[in-house]
């Protein structure tokens, strides 16, 4: 039996994919999709063995169902068979917006999931994945899959309940992230600096910022404080971003996300 495999190795299946094989080797995964060039760009770097959903779900202690919500019905018709009498297996789905409740409707039988929201930073070992489960996954099995994805970034676990508010702040978080970075850069662009050394200030300067706030714990208002000299350049641009409420648009875009998933 193989220790993991992945039906569905796109960006963020991909990501975790490759997250798991440097953990414990290309040899224990095994990997499905239906547009090969993905999986097999992946096998080819890694050794994993490119193979059809079904023998995923025969074969392997920990299935990862890296599908949208849009196709989570047909991804589950086609395993589910192979599921029904096993055992000593885990489903792993990190489809938004659907429960482990459901899950469990479309397979007709009960049977032990984790439902997973990781976000893209996984593929570089700094990303954060929330995670919960149903009452029959064991504490052993658990502790395996915190090991599994111990590579990938910060594991939290998190009632079900909650997944999809987490989503919208560490799911969705990095586009909100890059979209700052990048306006930080035109920002140094239009004062003139060159486009490419702006870039590399603007994403070393969240990078840091992000390391400080974790490394001291201090509140993220407090920081800013520090930051911040009386009658000093720090303040007059955060007198711009205050008039222009960025606070009250960021907490929207986050709830506007949340929403959003709640639908799917």
């Amino acid at each position: 039996m193989k220790t993991a495999g992945f039906i569905g190795t796109g960006k963020m299946g991909g990501a975790l994919a490759k997250s798991v094989i440097e953990k414990i080797g290309g040899e224990n995964v095994l990997l499905s999709d239906n547009f090969k060039e993905k999986v097999m760009e992946i096998a080819g770097e890694s050794g994993a063995l490119c193979v059809d959903a079904e023998r995923v779900a025969k074969e392997c202690e920990f299935i990862f169902l890296g599908v949208k919500p849009q196709v989570i019905d047909k991804a589950i018709s086609e395993i589910k068979d192979s599921l029904k009498d096993r055992k000593d297996a885990v489903l792993v789905s990190m489809a938004a917006g659907v429960t482990c409740e459901r899950i469990t409707l479309l397979l007709g039988f009960e049977f032990p999931i984790i439902r997973i929201m990781p976000n893209t930073a996984v593929a570089v070992g700094a990303g954060t994945t929330v995670y919960s489960h149903n009452m029959l996954v064991t504490k052993e099995q658990t502790e395996k899959f915190c090991s599994l994805l111990s590579l990938s970034g910060l594991l939290e676990p998190i009632s079900e309940e909650l997944i999809d508010a987490a989503m919208a702040v560490s799911g969705c978080g990095p586009a909100f992230v890059y979209y700052f970075a990048k306006a930080l850069s035109d920002g140094g662009v239009k004062c003139g600096l060159d486009e490419g050394l702006s870039l590399k200030l603007a994403e070393q300067t969240v990078l840091g910022a992000a390391k400080l706030a974790i490394a001291t714990g201090t509140d993220p208002k407090q920081l800013e404080r520090d930051v911040c000299s009386p009658g000093g350049a720090t303040i007059e641009g955060i007198y711009i971003l205050e008039n222009a409420k960025t606070d009250k648009t960021v907490e929207n875009a986050v709830i506007a996300a949340f929403e959003k998933a709640k639908k799917l």
